[in-house]
């Protein structure tokens, strides 16, 4: 019992306390004006019941104590439920995040299982821009690619576009960045040339030992991993599901500085 105890109090103290996690990484590609790119990126927050307005506050000044060139939010912003978000009006905290090139988000299995299209809208609102199977060129200097959640099909009957389709307008000369909520089938992003990828969704089991698990299913649970010429990251996140508990992964916020061929 107080073995018990002692690991849902040091567990939910973990959820208290990201850490920063730092990635420096080189893209081979030449790009107009600056040669450095600096990403922060936050996956998972589950903002509603658990992650409340402190959390959310807390985040956000995290995120531009960084000073980022800009913000990626990759999924599962909001938990199932969208009144809490509202009725604590987090949407406004989200709205001090500060970046120059903006702050991009991509829909994570959460805004679909709690209705995709209030959330986004209520996002959208407060600042937030999404990629919905969509890229967009940033500053003529590299193309971020967002791609659907996964689980689109499943609450919508409507299929998600293609790797290859969503990438057939995108010139691949200027450096790639791939949104993907769930990190399924990475050869795909290898195939269409993408650079980098980044994703979210597997807490890393989120308690030991269900990491085990998570590590059977995807590739690339957690953390780090070059395949070809493309780099992958997959975080761990920034919040819970279900239990504002995290025993053996602590939660982060993933500070990436890239830098492209001089």
């Amino acid at each position: 019992m107080i073995l018990v105890i002692v690991l849902i109090i040091a567990g939910h103290i973990n959820t208290r306390y990201p850490r920063i996690r730092k990635l420096d990484l080189t893209i081979a590609k030449t790009v107009k004006g600056p040669k450095d790119l600096h990403i922060v990126m936050a996956s998972d927050i589950h903002l509603g019941v658990i992650v409340g307005k402190n959390r959310a506050a807390y985040l956000v000044n995290k995120i531009n104590s960084l000073n980022p060139d800009i913000i990626i939010l990759d999924g599962d912003l909001v938990d199932e439920d969208l009144a809490p978000v509202i009725r604590q009006n987090l949407g406004e905290s989200l709205k001090a995040l500060k970046a120059k090139l903006g702050v991009w988000a991509i829909t994570g299995n959460h805004e679909y299982i709690g209705g995709v299209i209030p959330a986004v809208d209520y996002l959208v609102a407060h600042g937030i821009k999404f990629l919905r199977d969509s890229s967009v060129l940033i500053d003529d200097r590299f193309y971020l690619v967002g791609r659907e959640d996964r689980d689109k099909p499943r609450f919508t009957g409507q299929p998600r576009k293609t790797l290859e389709v969503l990438m057939k307008d995108v010139d691949r000369s200027y450096p790639v960045i791939l949104l993907d909520h769930q990190p399924f089938n990475l050869s795909n992003a290898v195939a269409q040339g993408a650079d980098l990828q980044l994703s979210g969704h597997t807490h890393h089991g989120q308690l030991f030992p269900l990491n085990f698990i998570t590590d059977a299913i995807y590739e690339l649970s957690y953390g780090y991993k070059k395949i070809g010429q493309t780099h992958f990251y997959v975080s761990s996140g920034f919040g819970t599901w279900g239990p504002p508990m995290r025993i053996g992964m602590r939660p982060e916020i993933v500070d990436i500085r890239l830098h492209f061929a001089k």
